[in-house]
């Protein structure tokens, strides 16, 4: 990536936030969950990421994401931590690629743990493929103006004459 000196990056100490360490079957245990109780913070990173295009305005939306997923876990601690493990082992161990459908009755235990404890239902199949607005506080960025360029190639005439193709068309199929 080439940068110039008007490039202005942050600072480490706004960029450094307390990091998740789970490993990629606890997070694919809490996947539906925590996709349900971060959504808001979610739909705001994703939605400041479209608009701004530029990842270094959504830094506070970023920290506000991986706040929620450790608040997340946090409370998968306190309340559920022996079915969430029992559910992350059997993801782990089951198969070769951590697919989910040889532990649906440890997931059904850890659903209804959430569902009980933390009065989370685990969201149907397709929910987060659902289009959904967004309502946020954040205001939208400006529209940029279509660049305009004065030393631009101008257009061939219309009265310019136009050769045949040298070794005719690739439309051949077409000419008659």
């Amino acid at each position: 990536m080439v940068l110039t000196y008007d490039v202005e990056l942050p600072e480490e100490s706004e960029l450094t936030v307390q990091e998740i360490e789970l490993s990629t079957p606890a997070l694919r245990a809490g996947s539906f969950h925590l996709g349900k109780y971060c959504e808001n913070a979610n739909n705001e990173f994703m939605l400041c990421r479209l608009e701004e295009k530029d990842p270094r305005k959504c830094i506070s939306e970023g920290k506000a994401v991986t706040a929620c997923t450790l608040e997340f876990f946090q409370k998968v601690k306190k309340t559920c931590l022996a079915e969430f493990n029992q559910y992350a082992h059997c993801i782990d161990k089951s198969s070769g690629d951590m697919g989910l459908q040889h532990c649906r009755t440890t997931q059904g235990v850890f659903d209804g743990c959430m569902l009980e404890k933390l009065n989370l239902e685990r969201p149907p199949f397709g929910y987060f493929c659902e289009a959904r607005v967004h309502a946020t506080t954040r205001p939208k960025p400006p529209v940029e103006p279509k660049a305009v360029y004065p030393d631009a190639t101008p257009a061939l005439p219309d009265d310019y004459e136009k050769k045949p193709a040298r070794f005719g068309s690739r439309f051949y199929w077409m000419t008659e």
